[in-house]
């Protein structure tokens, strides 16, 4: 805590003097961050969906720059919010997973993992504790994840958040999330009713809302007035449940309602809009093909996402760029746009405020994942059926990537260019590349103080399974 104090004592003070590196705009931007939970690269209808229906989300990338290689930090729920809340990688803050990591059973774990944490601790700085230093008023509504409370991380509002990762139910009451509402009030509408009311109270100061609904997460529960809409409509293999599809397009419905609310106030042109999801899409509900896999897997249907910035008054509309992105770039994007200074801060990501604001590209870089533990549950599109993900890095380099697994040692090799889906492993045709891609993963680790897990399970059983 005191690391976190000593830090905003220098904001403060930075605050007072002359910034050389960048002005802050005269008129700041508000701020929009919708963080989607589970929705995947392709569940929506700008990124080719013919099935799930999201008009307004698409009106919304169609006013902004879309990245078609967007990704999330992480492939579940809570590191990848913990990177994107702090701008930092994995080994940083030391959440992998949700939960334990000794996940599925200890038969088949080859070796121990490393620890987890599950909160973010104290002396990590948000995004939202920044932006509070510069003025904002903060405002958290849904998933939190993080803490029992996102107002001991910056946050002035806490609307429905804490250390749940989903709600017990969608129809009130909702179980474990603490939100009073009529009763048969579905939650997703019920956040923005709040979102709507603390929007409303909003006179002249910016503000940061960071919408973060629990849709489109588990369980997935219909809604019902929707349900015609899809019942009979025909989808493609892996994308058509129409349960699913309601609860995207009422999100949408949601996320319109924001929108005319900042057309409304009068903000809308001055207010910056960061549409994503956490991870990729749980594979069971709805595939991204030709992606392989899907939420807990470290192939690309687990971490790519859908993604794009909005900004009217200031980012050309209508770009779609291949520059890949990760959330972790959120902060520094920030802080750059504001013109902020945080002396002493660390960034795993970079600013891709060059890249919206003038549409200079950013030097290609490597792009880094580390997941030193287990994730059970895996399926037919993942390494194995037991296991969505085992410990392991990634590095993804230009149109490379490669994973490395920490159990075994084994290295896959793919060219994301001529194989998105990643079926063809070519290590063994392309030694060069692995040497190259290695000797960076193995710098990067010790840099960033990753740890890699390699003592034995003493429960291991090589034939065990589930």
């Amino acid at each position: 805590m005191k690391s976190k104090s000593i830090l905003i004592v220098l904001v403060a003070i930075a605050m007072t003097l002359s910034c050389n590196r960048s002005k802050a705009p005269e008129v700041p931007p508000h701020i929009v961050l919708i963080n989607v939970d589970d929705l995947g690269w392709a569940d929506l209808g700008y990124m080719g969906s013919a099935y799930y229906e999201s008009p307004n989300i698409d009106q919304l990338a169609s006013e902004g720059l879309v990245f078609l290689q967007g990704y999330a930090a992480a492939a579940n729920c809570a590191p990848s919010r913990a990177c994107m809340m702090t701008g930092l990688n994995t080994p940083r803050h030391g959440i992998y997973t949700v939960g334990s990591s000794e996940r599925g059973l200890s038969s088949n774990r080859k070796i121990i993992p490393t620890k987890n944490r599950v909160t973010l601790h104290d002396s990590m700085t948000t995004m939202a504790e920044a932006l509070r230093v510069y003025g904002y008023t903060t405002c958290q509504a849904g998933k939190w994840h993080l803490s029992e409370d996102s107002r001991d991380h910056g946050f002035d509002y806490n609307i429905g958040g804490g250390h749940n990762g989903h709600p017990t139910s969608y129809y009130f009451p909702y179980g474990n999330v603490d939100l009073e509402a009529p009763d048969s009030s579905y939650l997703t509408d019920n956040i923005m009713d709040h979102v709507l009311e603390f929007l409303d109270n909003r006179h002249g100061d910016p503000f940061f809302l960071y919408y973060s609904p629990y849709a489109v997460h588990t369980p997935i529960h219909k809604v019902d007035s929707l349900m015609y809409r899809f019942i009979d409509k025909h989808g493609t293999a892996g994308m058509s449940n129409p349960r699913y599809a309601t609860m995207i397009y009422n999100l949408d419905r949601n996320i319109g309602l924001l929108v005319d609310k900042l057309k409304e106030m009068g903000v809308y042109e001055n207010t910056l809009i960061i549409f994503t999801s956490d991870n990729g899409g749980l594979f069971r509900i709805s595939q991204q093909k030709p992606l392989r896999a899907g939420k807990g897997s470290y192939y690309e249907g687990g971490i790519r996402v859908p993604l794009f910035f909005s900004w009217p008054a200031v980012i050309k509309p209508g770009v779609n760029d291949d520059v890949p992105a990760l959330n972790m770039d959120f902060f520094p994007t920030l802080v750059e746009i504001i013109g902020a200074q945080l002396p002493g801060k660390r960034f795993d990501g970079i600013s891709l405020a060059p890249l919206l604001l003038k549409g200079k590209k950013p030097e290609q870089r490597p792009l880094y994942w580390h997941f030193p533990v287990y994730l059970q549950r895996g399926n037919t599109d993942t390494r194995d059926i037991l296991f969505r993900t085992r410990p392991g890095s990634v590095i993804r380099y230009g149109d490379w990537k490669l994973q490395e697994y920490f159990e075994d040692g084994e290295i896959e090799l793919f060219n994301l260019v001529d194989d998105p889906g990643e079926m063809q492993n070519v290590a063994e045709q392309n030694p060069e590349k692995v040497t190259e891609l290695m000797n960076m993963l193995y710098l990067w680790r010790a840099q960033s103080k990753a740890r890699v897990p390699s003592k034995p399970n003493p429960d291991y059983q090589p034939n065990a399974r589930e």
